[in-house]
């Protein structure tokens, strides 16, 4: 079918061109990869002419045959089947590609592995049209600590975390928290009787110890989760701290007062440090607000533009930035950094990758309460804080000074 409408030629024809090009290329000293487009779909319906054509790409000297799952469709009890039939026939080393349309890239790429595949072709945190490619950073997690294969060096597997950040990062791509392996929910815990389970044995609720692909251990806090990852948050930043003691006590108060005021740490483990260590004496500011000032105007060409004021002091020293541009939230943004840049330079390693506001009381209007969440990246990691305030600006500010400061702690720790 492909071959006829697509290619709009004959199934002789086709084989012909297979080899002529392999040969071709071969002649001319080229490496050739022959890329089977469509493969597991022909073989379905067509399996002796689907054969035929990859025996041409090997009659024509190709170095590897890629079985591809060009529209995703395949199920891992096709590719096994087929991939094992071919590798009775074929000498060349055989690759897999495989798409994600129906969430099966990943256990397609590992079935053929297993069925005699050698090569996969991926992309880091599947990227890629419609649904995306296999994805290299679940597949290389797998291969290390279940399937005990060979990808890149052992010793490359504990920056997978990094790099996948880091890719992100530089292609303005938003990783989900439920990423296997490497996502920030991926060792996250926070029901009470989980965490109790994982301080007695972590294999209760982790398939395998986070920090073999650079990710670590969450235990998230809520009212929920009780006293206890307080207290390990407390351990973390070296401070011995009793969940009996007046303190735990307190802070756990002030914790239920502050998610009933619509505040959810769960989600922004960044802005729950900031608060442990500010409860607790163990913060130094890194700068003072004096003040700031927001606008938005509307042009009458329907253009908008928004400005924003921040006035600070740091180190003893007042400061004061203005910026123009699109929107409130971006200005204040820049005119913070702006200010800061000369004493914190590394500033300009992070961004907001994401920003969500939540009415909290539908029944307010728009005078209900809002709650933001900021995601930041830098080329290493990813953090989220929160803000909630009746004002949206005042909300997003909350948020957005969490993740300057906590950007500021993490590289000086």
């Amino acid at each position: 079918m492909h071959v006829t409408d697509v290619i709009r030629t004959t199934l002789e024809e086709n084989l012909k061109m297979i080899q002529e090009s392999v040969s071709f290329l071969k002649k001319n000293k080229r490496e050739v990869f022959y890329d089977a487009e469509h493969f597991f779909d022909g073989y379905k319906n067509n399996p002796k002419y689907a054969l035929k054509t990859i025996l041409s790409a090997q009659t024509g000297g190709a170095d590897c045959i890629i079985l591809c799952d060009t529209n995703g469709g395949a199920l891992p009890e096709d590719v096994a089947r087929i991939v094992k039939a071919v590798k009775q026939k074929i000498k060349k080393p055989l690759d897999i590609h495989t798409h994600n349309d129906q969430g099966l890239a990943v256990a397609n790429s590992l079935t053929a592995i297993n069925a005699g595949c050698i090569q996969v072709q991926g992309t880091f945190n599947g990227m890629g049209e419609r649904c995306g490619n296999a994805d290299l950073c679940t597949i290389m997690g797998i291969l290390y600590a279940k399937m005990k294969k060979k990808s890149i060096p052992d010793d490359k597997i504990k920056s997978l975390m990094d790099t996948s950040y880091y890719i992100s990062d530089i292609s303005n791509y938003t990783l989900a928290n439920n990423q296997p392996f490497i996502g920030h929910s991926a060792f996250a815990h926070k029901g009470g009787v989980h965490i109790d389970a994982m301080l007695k044995n972590p294999l209760a609720y982790e398939h395998i110890e986070p920090e073999i692909v650079g990710n670590h251990r969450r235990l998230l806090t809520s009212e929920l989760a009780g006293k206890m990852p307080i207290i390990l948050k407390a351990q973390k930043m070296n401070i011995n701290l009793d969940k009996n003691s007046p303190e735990a006590k307190e802070i756990m108060k002030e914790l239920q007062e502050k998610e009933y005021q619509g505040y959810q740490f769960e989600g922004a483990d960044a802005s729950f440090e900031l608060f442990m260590k500010r409860r607790l004496k163990q913060y130094q500011p890194f700068y003072q607000l004096e003040g700031f000032k927001v606008f938005t105007e509307r042009k009458v060409d329907g253009s908008v533009l928004a400005g924003a004021t921040v006035r600070l002091k740091v180190n003893g020293h007042d400061e004061m930035a203005t910026i123009e541009g699109h929107g409130p939230v971006e200005v204040l943004d820049r005119a913070l950094r702006t200010a800061l840049k000369k004493f914190y330079p590394a500033l300009a390693d992070m961004h907001l990758s994401d920003y969500k506001v939540r009415v909290l009381d539908t029944k307010q209007g728009t005078g209900a309460r809002v709650r933001v969440l900021i995601e930041s990246h830098d080329q290493h990691d990813s953090w989220t804080t929160v803000g909630v305030h009746e004002n949206v600006i005042e909300a997003s500010w909350e948020a957005l000074v969490d993740s300057i400061e906590y950007k500021l702690l993490k590289d000086k720790k």
